[in-house]
C-alpha cells in the first residue's frame, strides 16, 4: 500500500553576488531575532519564572523593527525571521517536555548559516526557484529530479563551513513499498568489516577519514600557522572545511548505497543497539569509531524500512552476540577484541564478526515473533560480567521470553 509522506530533497546552487550578499544578511537576522529573542526568554524564565510565548515573541519582533538600532530587520524578508521564532518555540517546548538540552545560542562561526521559507516567500513556477527579496531565479544543479508533479511546500537555504550553498526542498510524494521477499538479515558492526552480515558477507570499512588524512593534516598545519583575525587565516581554514566536507560527502553517499541495499533485498533487517556515545570515551578507537558513523546507518535503516514496508528488529545493546556459540548455546567467558576467531568447546571454530551477525538475526526473528525485547544473557547491565563464577552459559538464558 502505498503512503505519503514528506521528503527533502538538497541540492547545490550558485548564487550571483546580489542574491549571496541578500541571503548573507537574512542569515545573520535569522541569527540575531533568535539569539535576542532566546535572550529574553531566559531573562524571563530565570528571572520572574514567567514563560514567552510565540505570538509574544512575534509582537517583539514588530517592536524591534521599529526601533532605529534594529530598522535593518525590515530590508529582509520576514518569513525566514518568523520561522526562527517558531523553530525556537520548538526547542524550548522540547526543553520543558525533557526532551532536549535547554537551546544554545547560534554562533556566527560554528551555527550553520540557513534560513527557512515558507510558501508565502518563494515562487515555485516552470521548474525555477525565486526566493523573497531576489530578482533572478536560484542557479540549481538538479542532480535528480523531483517526483512527478511535486511543489515545495517548504524551501530550506543554507551555507556551509566551506562555503557551498545548499537549498533543500521539502515536498508530498507518494512511496510504493518493496516487492515482498522471505530474507532477512541480521547486521554487526564493526571497524576492519563496516559491517558483517548473517549470510556471511563482510563488507569492508571504506575509512574515508583516513584516506584523506594526509590532505587534513596539512591544512590544519597551514591554519595553525596564520594569523589570528587575517584575511589568509579564513582562507585556510576553508580549506580545512573543503576537506572535511568531502570526507562527510563520501561517508554519506557510502552509507546511502548500503542502507538501501540492505532494506531492498531483505524483509527483516536486526541491528544491535549500540551505544556510541559511551564507546567515543575509547580513545584508541574513538577516531575509527566516529569514522565509521553507525549512528548515521541506524537512522537510515529506521527511515527506510518505514517507507518500503520492511520491519527493523534492534536487539538489546547487552545481548552477548560475540561470545554466544551459535552451534551449543554455550557464552564464552572473555572475549578480548583481539580474537577475531574463537573455538566452542563443542568444537565449532567461529568467526567473531559472522557468528555475532548469525546470533543477532536469530535473537532478532525470536523477539519479532514473540513481541518481546532481547535481554542480557545473565549479565548486569551496569557491570557487564557475569553472575555465574567460572562456568559457562548456555543460550536458554541469551535468548528472547516466550
Amino acid at each position: 500500500m502505498t503512503q505519503q509522506v514528506k521528503r527533502a530533497f538538497k541540492y547545490r546552487f550558485y548564487p550571483t553576488d546580489e542574491q549571496a550578499a541578500e541571503l548573507s544578511r537574512t542569515f545573520g537576522c535569522v541569527r540575531l531575532v533568535y539569539n535576542k529573542a532566546l535572550e529574553e526568554r531566559t531573562r524571563a524564565w530565570y528571572g520572574e519564572q514567567r514563560r514567552i510565548s510565540y505570538v509574544q515573541s512575534s509582537a517583539a519582533l514588530t517592536e524591534w523593527k521599529k526601533t532605529e538600532e534594529l530598522a535593518f530587520l525590515s530590508e529582509v524578508s520576514s518569513v525566514p525571521l518568523q520561522q526562527a521564532l517558531r523553530h525556537l518555540q520548538m526547542a524550548i517546548g522540547n526543553f520543558f517536555a525533557r526532551r532536549a538540552k535547554y537551546p544554545r545560542y547560534k554562533s556566527r562561526k560554528k551555527s550553520r548559516a540557513s534560513a527557512e521559507y515558507t510558501r508565502s516567500a518563494f515562487k515555485w513556477r516552470d521548474g525555477q526557484l525565486t526566493l523573497a527579496k531576489l530578482a533572478e531565479p536560484l542557479d540549481i544543479r538538479w542532480s535528480r529530479p523531483l517526483p512527478q508533479g511535486a511543489e515545495p511546500t517548504t524551501v530550506t537555504v543554507s551555507r556551509d563551513v566551506a562555503g557551498r550553498w545548499f537549498v533543500s526542498m521539502l515536498v508530498e510524494d507518494t512511496i510504493a513499498p518493496a516487492a515482498a521477499t522471505d530474507a532477512a538479515v541480521g547486521i554487526d558492526a564493526g571497524i576492519t568489516s563496516l559491517v558483517t552480515l548473517s549470510t556471511g558477507e563482510k563488507i569492508t570499512n571504506p575509512k574515508h577519514e583516513r584516506r584523506d588524512r594526509a590532505r587534513l593534516a596539512k591544512a590544519q598545519r597551514e591554519l595553525s600557522r596564520k594569523m589570528k583575525g587575517s584575511a589568509n587565516r579564513e582562507k585556510a581554514k576553508r580549506r580545512v572545511a573543503k576537506v572535511h566536507a568531502r570526507i562527510a560527502d563520501r561517508r554519506r553517499d557510502f552509507l546511502n548505497k548500503l542502507s538501501t541495499r540492505l532494506v531492498r533485498e531483505n524483509q527483516t533487517v536486526v541491528i544491535e543497539d549500540l551505544t556510541v556515545r559511551n564507546l567515543l570515551k575509547n580513545g584508541k578507537l574513538a577516531r575509527a569509531i566516529s569514522d565509521a558513523a553507525w549512528t548515521d546507518l541506524r537512522m537510515m535503516l529506521e527511515y527506510k524500512c518505514a517507507w518500503y514496508g520492511r520491519e527493523l528488529v534492534v536487539i538489546d545493546r547487552w545481548f552477548p552476540s560475540s561470545k554466544l556459540c551459535g552451534t551449543c548455546g554455550m557464552v564464552r567467558g572473555k572475549l578480548p577484541l583481539n580474537v577475531r576467531e574463537w573455538t566452542c568447546e563443542c568444537g565449532t571454530v567461529h568467526d567473531r564478526d559472522v557468528n555475532a551477525a548469525r546470533n543477532i538475526l536469530a535473537a532478532g526473528l525470536a523477539a519479532s515473533a514473540c513481541g518481546d525485547g532481547v535481554r542480557p544473557q545473565r549479565e548486569s547491565s551496569r557491570t557487564g560480567r557475569s553472575s555465574v563464577k567460572q562456568e559457562p552459559q548456555r543460550a536458554t538464558a541469551g535468548t528472547p521470553r516466550l
